[in-house]
């Protein structure tokens, strides 16, 4: 009790303190403050700050126990008795039977269908693709090596395979030196057959060269000059040949060996090229039908290349072919899901039922042993498990839920104050829904509904503190639904609370609803990934779980459109898309106040444009200001022709009434006219309150002199709270700026030729009158912005009242005879 009664001190101090500087600040700006009551003004403001106080205290009370009474069900039937208990004394079965323990069961099956091994199948498309692939390259192989042929051009035994591989390739200047050479050799030899200088020993002969030069000097000794002429054209057309190949080799894009692999291609006998071609056809057929699974390491690849080639291929062009397989070579294995899902089903239900048996008399549990589960399982089935309400767990779970609802006091006293009673209790009652939900065991949770809702209906921050709380109400309530299930809902409620509240349509919504449902899906599939040893192997098995999380984001989103027009009218809420439909023209109040009222629809309109501009200007709630501005004159619908805008040039009704005192009921009659029809068409709260706050609390200052004149004929009195409306005066930003636009509108729109200077005079003077009448009091509007929404409104104003190009004499005439003639 001690507790409760410092808790009701602290707010009543609170209060106090609060009322003391904003009613010491009342009198000390407001001019006209002498002439209130401020002593009843205290009085009734202490009355009603005690009911409020009661009320919300009242409220808190109701949370905390609907919480704790959902948050702390599990412990109403709880087992004194569970696993891990020490048993106090020595338990033996009343009789014999047997029990089905489904938690070991379940865990059972699931650790077989989540680690099962899952099967492969090869990927046809992608294993014939490989194919294609090498096949084309080696054809493009066989093109380069026919433009070459023959090779050897000669036999390997005048010429060697070294020199003949040498002399395709070395640069024509080596080439005609080398002949020259052996010429030079032959003429000198043949003049003096004793004279011999060996070649070898020309120091401008590297080692090649005179390989190369020393064959053909040894076959030009042997044979006659035609059959040696006819070995170096022989030499001339095989070098032009190489070069061919070379260019063309170029121009392939298909090629994927360097330069040096490509010489070794184009130098391999026909002999050693057919091994070696037939060598990588058969290895890559082996690999491909045995299978190349996705994640396989490049080191066991590399070994089944290595032992697929055969060990008669050329040693130069070894290292080539493994080269080229493993850069064709990708893995064609692909997971065959449906069947991986089928034996993974299988193997689960192969899993029998956990079946814990005992016979009559047999102990259970000794008295000071630990309870394991199969214990657990005997002791709830005989209900030896001692059930019953655990105290201790309820007064943990009421003090966690009420730490929780303490953060959640502070965070929205800083992030939205503005809050109603009737808020608390449908922010409460969307914090049981999730849960509760998890009293049933349904996993996919409420938090994205609760993320849109919160979001809409007040702001975007206090929507997301709200579902990291919910969710830890939600992970203390029920700790058997599993963290990727809360987790990804937590993920869809923040994401829907950061983004619904700046959403401005239900089809915006609806795809942020979508996103929701991607967000879930993701995010269990992310955390299950994680959480599993072996992440491919339950791929399959997971990722229909996965989208039915996602797919139960979207179903929460569009419960969550689905109800919010009836919370928008039950709790009186107003959001950004309600306010956007009210300020639709064609509903059926604004219709009428068109039709009947057109003088006043035109000046609401002119209102509505000031209002919005400066509303824009200071970041007020421009949605709400628009609606609230539409629906504050509509009491003049009930005697339009009361009001000049309606008169419409014609007799003006109040000289033929020619009593200020029952013109003034006639003009203050709209405003509670107005919210007779406002509660009739079901307007919420918010929009009514413009109304009467756009008046405040003005005096009607045309009749109230008119009275004032006649009272000193007559020589009686008049009070000015006769001519005063009822007010009150506005109590927010937007129903201050709504105020001086209404007050404004008149006076700018009789302004046609003035200049701005003029119209901006105008404006302050109807500012300065309203804020030394104490008008603006509540709302919230400091002095220093009154400057500028007077420029706003000047702004708006040379809008309207914008000059046109004057036509000249005649150009109307000559338009419209033109326009007969053309119908």
């Amino acid at each position: 009790m001690k507790s409760w009664h410092s808790l009701i001190e602290y707010f009543q101090g609170w209060r106090d303190k609060y009322l003391h500087h904003s009613f010491l600040g009342w009198i000390k700006n407001s001019s006209k403050a002498a002439q209130f009551s401020g002593q009843s003004s205290l009085r009734r403001y202490n009355k009603n700050s005690k009911n409020s106080l009661r009320d919300f205290l009242a409220m808190l009370l109701v949370s905390i126990v609907a919480l704790t009474s959902v948050v702390g069900y599990r412990f109403y039937n709880q087992p004194q008795l569970t696993v891990g208990k020490i048993s106090p004394l020595t338990i033996k079965a009343p009789y014999s039977e047997k029990f089905e323990d489904n938690k070991t069961t379940l865990e059972k099956r699931k650790e077989i269908q989540t680690g099962i091994v899952p099967i492969l199948k090869q990927d046809t498309f992608l294993t014939e693709e490989i194919q294609t692939k090498l096949a084309a390259y080696l054809d493009s192989v066989d093109e380069l090596r026919k433009l070459t042929e023959p090779f050897p051009f000669f036999n390997p035994e005048v010429l060697s395979l070294s020199s003949q591989k040498y002399i395709r390739f070395c640069p024509e200047e080596e080439f005609k030196s080398v002949l020259a050479s052996v010429a030079q050799n032959f003429r000198e030899k043949s003049a003096n057959p004793q004279h011999n200088v060996p070649l070898e020993k020309r120091p401008d002969f590297n080692i090649k060269l005179q390989q190369v030069a020393s064959e053909l000097k040894a076959y030009r000794e042997q044979t006659s000059d035609t059959e040696f002429n006819t070995l170096i054209a022989q030499i001339t057309l095989t070098r032009y040949r190489y070069a061919q190949a070379w260019k063309k080799l170029a121009q392939k894009k298909n090629v994927r060996l360097d330069d040096k692999e490509i010489v070794i291609l184009l130098d391999l006998t026909e002999k050693d090229w057919k091994t070696t071609k037939n060598t990588i056809s058969l290895a890559i057929d082996r690999i491909l039908t045995q299978g190349i699974p996705l994640g396989m390491p490049s080191s066991l690849l590399e070994q089944a290349v290595s032992a697929q080639l055969n060990p008669d291929i050329p040693e130069n062009a070894e290292f080539l072919a493994h080269n080229l397989l493993l850069e064709i070579l990708e893995p064609n294995l692909e997971e065959d899901k449906d069947a991986t899902r089928n034996i993974a089903e299988k193997a689960a239900m192969a899993i029998n039922t956990v079946i814990v048996e005992i016979e009559q008399g047999e102990v259970i549990v000794e008295q000071g042993a630990r309870i394991t589960q199969a214990d657990f399982v005997l002791l709830d089935g005989f209900k030896l498990s001692q059930r019953g309400t655990n105290w201790d767990g309820l007064k943990l779970c009421a003090t966690f839920v009420s730490f929780v609802l303490g953060i959640f006091l502070v965070i929205q006293r800083r992030v939205y104050t503005s809050i109603r009673n009737r808020d608390y209790l449908l922010l409460c009652l969307l914090s049981l829904s999730a849960p509760l939900l998890s009293v049933f065991n349904f996993p996919h949770t409420s938090l994205p509904a609760i993320g849109l809702l919160v979001s809409s209906f007040y702001t975007p921050s206090l929507a997301v503190y709200q579902v990291a709380l919910v969710a830890a109400l939600v992970m203390f309530s029920n700790q058997a639904i599993g963290y990727s299930y809360l987790l990804a809902g937590c993920a869809g409620g923040l994401i829907a609370a950061i983004f619904a509240g700046r959403l401005r349509s239900r089809e915006a919504i609806a795809r942020l609803g979508i996103m929701v449902g991607i967000s879930q899906a993701a995010v269990y599939l992310i955390s299950n990934l994680i959480a599993s040893a072996s992440p491919a192997t339950i791929w399959s098995a997971i990722l229909p779980d996965a989208s039915i999380c996602g797919l139960f984001g979207v179903a929460w989103s569009v419960v969550a459109i689905g109800i919010s027009p009836y919370l928008e009218r039950f709790f009186d809420l107003v959001t950004p898309i309600r306010l956007a439909e009210l300020s639709n023209p064609n509903l059926p109040l604004l219709k009428r106040l068109a039709t009947e009222a057109p003088g006043t629809f035109q000046h609401t309109m002119f209102v509505a444009s000031l209002a919005e501009a400066a509303a824009r200007e200071l970041n007020c709630n421009v949605e709400l200001i628009r609606a609230g501005t539409l629906y504050h004159d509509v009491g003049k619908m009930h005697d339009p022709l009361g009001f000049i805008e309606n008169q419409m040039g014609g007799p003006n009704k109040h000289d033929e009434i020619d009593d200020p005192w029952l013109s003034a009921e006639i003009i203050k009659k709209h405003v509670s006219e107005g919210l007779a029809m406002a509660r009739r068409y079901g307007l919420p709260k918010a929009i009514r309150d413009f109304i009467p706050e756009h008046q405040g609390t003005l005096l009607i200052a045309y009749f109230y002199y008119q009275a004032k004149q006649k009272a000193e004929e007559e020589g009686a009195t008049v009070l000015e709270s006769d001519f005063r409306y009822i007010g009150p005066i506005p109590q927010s930003r937007e129903a201050g700026i709504m105020m001086l636009a209404d007050g404004c509108e008149a006076a700018l729109r009789s302004l046609r030729d003035a200049t701005p200077k003029q119209a901006l005079s105008t404006v302050q003077k109807i500012f300065k009158s309203r804020w030394q009448d104490g008008q603006l009091l509540d709302s919230g509007l400091s002095y220093d912005e009154l400057p500028i929404v007077a420029d706003v409104f000047i702004r708006v104003w040379q809008q309207f009242n914008h000059k046109r190009i004057a036509y000249p004499k005649g150009a109307l005439d000559v338009s419209l005879n033109r326009n007969r003639t053309n119908s």
